[in-house]
């Protein structure tokens, strides 16, 4: 809303330099438009000003409740690039664990991708092959 209003509020600033211009003429047109070039400027720095503020503010109140700020990025993107690049990596090792060690090469190279995905899995939902740490209801013999 403030950026509607900004926006009347330059416009008029413009007609009023061209209404000025007209009438001062061309000896003072460096000057008009370094003027209003200038109060362009002051705009800009207070839309940046706020949103750099504003994001700072967001920032603290994720810390101050104890959020990682990457838990956003932690979902479906983090997710989905892992995914693209164990895929891709997948190829190659296959084709070398095939190559050098038929059936059981190959089979090496999968459950090392495999592994790799299941401890990136766990790591985001730490809940996914088991009971969480600290639980009460925990059976462990670790956690004794």
């Amino acid at each position: 809303m403030t950026e509607v209003h900004g926006d009347a509020e330059l416009k008029k600033e413009l007609d009023a330099t061209l209404h000025a211009r007209r009438e001062l003429g061309d000896e003072y047109e460096s000057a008009l438009v370094d003027s209003f070039l200038e109060k362009v400027e002051q705009r800009l720095d207070g839309a940046v000003d706020r949103r750099v503020r504003r994001q700072l503010a967001e920032q603290q109140m994720v810390v101050a409740r104890g959020a990682r700020k990457s838990d956003a990025g932690d979902s479906w993107s983090e997710r989905f690039g892992f995914g693209i690049v164990s895929l891709v990596l997948a190829v190659p090792l296959s084709a070398i664990g095939g190559a050098l060690g038929n059936l059981p090469g190959l089979l090496v190279a999968w459950v090392g991708i495999v592994g790799v995905n299941a401890v990136q899995a766990a790591r985001q939902n730490p809940d996914l092959f088991g009971r969480r740490r600290g639980r009460p209801d925990s059976d462990s013999d670790w956690e004794k």
